[in-house]
């Protein structure tokens, strides 16, 4: 069986290759692009923000097709915000602390550049190295799921490699993709039941290298300790010692960089992206945020179905407390990460999610039926 899994491993990466190259060849020099770009020259640069500004630009357009480019720059279609931060240094510099403060997934960005890559490749390849590697985690998940049957893990991956948010995410310059793989090597630990210094380590990262992704990092040490609690009959202190480490750590980047504030990114996002942060504030209402939050719910209806089909499935599919615990624990991180940042339009800000919750139930089909062989389970 085992030399099975490794002809089917040979075959996998051929595959993931030319998929990987596919989703190089429609890659998509984006809007976020710059202020990761400005973020590593200003490092070059530090006392030098009109050179960076002029850099960033520069090296984007000598590489990005016009169309692509005019997005960016906000001329076609028309964006005076974007247009601001092509043109005004004062303004591009103030828009960096958002980029900023994704410590890991820039010095990996600024790792890419050393060797030799240009200033957008860097930022590109990374979703795309990204790409290829989630593909190989995926591959190791499902042949811990189904362990005697190779070629449902191995459809399974290219399946869920195929799915347009997953290829979105390897061809444009966000964070997405690199955390995605973080969250399949944290998916790993928790089906193996890793040791629990290793699952904080996990977690440290994962916050190195997006900081809003505490949420997810605290909610999984409640649902670690109330299991422990529960189940296991222990009260284990330790989770909240690592608990302080993380917050620790979150706040000490939020600072370090300045990142201006939950308040600041929700205005920028869902009301009006100011030109210039620090002279036009993020004035809105509770009433405000929740008129957008309703607007925004009614657009969720296809994470909403995926999310409660998903979850209504493995509840039908399995007793097991600790699937139905940790599955719940993905569920509400959907909508932990909805209530903050409510980008119902786009898949990708909780797709991560989605594909954990997916495991989780490809994990309860299997307990069920028995990896898929025939006969179920007594």
């Amino acid at each position: 069986m085992e030399k099975k899994w490794q002809l089917s491993f040979l075959f996998l990466l051929p595959v993931l290759a030319a998929l990987t190259f596919w989703n190089y060849s429609n890659r998509i020099y984006d809007w976020d692009m710059p202020g990761y770009i400005g973020c590593m020259y200003t490092l070059d640069y530090p006392d030098s923000p009109d050179k960076v500004r002029e850099l960033t630009f520069s090296s984007i357009k000598k590489e990005a097709p016009a169309n692509h480019y005019s997005d960016i720059n906000g001329t076609d279609p028309k964006d005076v915000t974007r247009q601001y931060f092509e043109k005004s240094t004062e303004s591009f510099s103030q828009q960096l602390p958002y980029y900023d403060i994704k410590v890991g997934y820039n010095l990996a960005i600024i790792l890419l550049y050393k060797i030799g890559f240009t200033a957008p490749m860097s930022v590109l390849f990374l979703s795309l190295i990204s790409y290829f590697v989630s593909g190989i985690l995926l591959f190791y998940i499902f042949k811990i799921i189904f362990p005697n049957n190779y070629w449902i893990a191995l459809f399974l991956t290219i399946g869920m490699l195929l799915l347009p948010p997953v290829t979105e995410m390897s061809r444009i310059s966000t964070p997405d993709m690199f955390i995605l793989v973080m969250l399949l090597i944290f998916m790993i630990g928790l089906l193996k039941k890793w040791k629990e210094w290793i699952m904080f380590l996990i977690l440290f990262l994962i916050i190195f290298i997006r900081p809003d992704y505490i949420t997810f990092t605290l909610t999984y040490l409640i649902t670690a300790w109330i299991y422990t609690f529960v189940i296991d009959k222990k009260i284990d202190l330790s989770y909240f010692l690592q608990a302080a480490v993380l917050v620790i750590l979150y706040f000490s980047i939020i600072k370090f960089y300045n990142f201006p504030g939950w308040r600041d990114l929700f205005y920028d996002t869902f009301i009006y992206r100011r030109p210039f942060i620090l002279t036009q504030p993020a004035n809105f209402t509770f009433q405000d945020y929740f008129l957008i939050l309703f607007e925004k719910i009614v657009n969720f209806k296809k994470v909403t179905l995926i999310a409660v089909g998903s979850l209504g499935l493995i509840f039908y599919c399995s007793k097991d407390k600790w699937i139905r615990i940790y599955s719940g624990f993905i569920f509400v991180n959907i909508y932990i990460k909805f209530i903050f940042f409510p980008q119902s339009a786009t898949l990708r800000f909780f797709f991560g999610f989605i594909i954990l919750l997916l495991i989780m139930l490809f994990l309860a089909f299997s307990k069920k039926y028995n990896g898929f062989r025939l006969g179920k389970n007594p």
